[in-house]
């Protein structure tokens, strides 16, 4: 059976601008990886809802799950948790629940749960909540879509928080190889390489060094007996 697979949606002007240097991606396909889920795609968008909303309807259609990051704030730019509303055609408010674990939160910093805070606390309908050890504000989960905070220590803490819930497949193993020629002495036993091996995901990635061309070859799958055939075949045809 093949392992369930994902989506990232990053959300946020900050990051199609350059302004800020998306870390998130790296860290969850990491941990899908050791989980068993494939990630399958990454989108960076904009705040905006039409944009979000068909996203979101997209991603959700074509994966096992969509993680979010991003746009759960408290500010007006914020509009992550309506537009999954809207994706999903459900009502949005505030919850008790996330209230109360807002309310607690505040007023043990002896600070205010004023109204702007309170805005992360409107939780679509039907959607469970995500836990957030950090900073409190939760996420949550509305069918396949896990909507999470863009900060990264928050976005980590609750990638933690739904993993151990979701069912994964076989970790994702990884080899390496180096080949110091260029991609054109490579390209025609690695097609080959590619024809005996379908199972396996064959990567090449050239480098230049020191005036020479050269590759690292990244043999990809979930079957460790495939992965070193695949590898002693690359080694009989360029020897190190």
């Amino acid at each position: 059976m093949p392992n369930p697979t994902a989506a990232m949606l990053v959300i946020g002007d900050e990051i199609l601008s350059g302004r800020t240097r998306d870390a998130n991606m790296y860290h969850l396909a990491s941990q899908l990886t050791e989980q068993g889920i494939d990630l399958k795609e990454v989108r960076v968008i904009s705040d905006d809802r039409e944009s979000i909303v068909h996203a979101t309807r997209a991603l959700s259609a074509a994966y096992t799950h969509v993680f979010t990051s991003g746009g759960i704030g408290p500010t007006h730019d914020d509009i992550t948790a309506d537009c999954i509303a809207a994706a999903f055609g459900v009502s949005i408010g505030v919850r008790a629940d996330a209230r109360a674990i807002l309310q607690a939160h505040y007023a043990a910093n002896g600070q205010v749960l004023n109204e702007a805070r309170l805005r992360m606390a409107r939780i679509p309908d039907g959607a469970q909540l995500i836990d957030n050890p950090v900073s409190k504000a939760p996420g949550f989960t509305l069918q396949n879509v896990h909507v999470m905070a863009g900060v990264p220590s928050i976005f980590q803490a609750m990638v933690a928080s739904v993993l151990p819930s979701l069912t994964g497949g076989k970790p994702l193993l990884s080899v390496t190889y180096r080949v110091d020629r260029g991609e054109g002495d490579i390209a025609t036993p690695l097609g080959l390489l590619a024809k005996t091996f379908p199972e396996l995901s064959i990567g090449c990635y050239p480098f230049q060094k020191d005036g020479l061309f050269g590759a690292n070859i990244v043999f990809r799958g979930t079957d460790e007996t495939q992965l070193q055939k695949a590898l002693a075949a690359l080694q009989v045809e360029f020897p190190q």
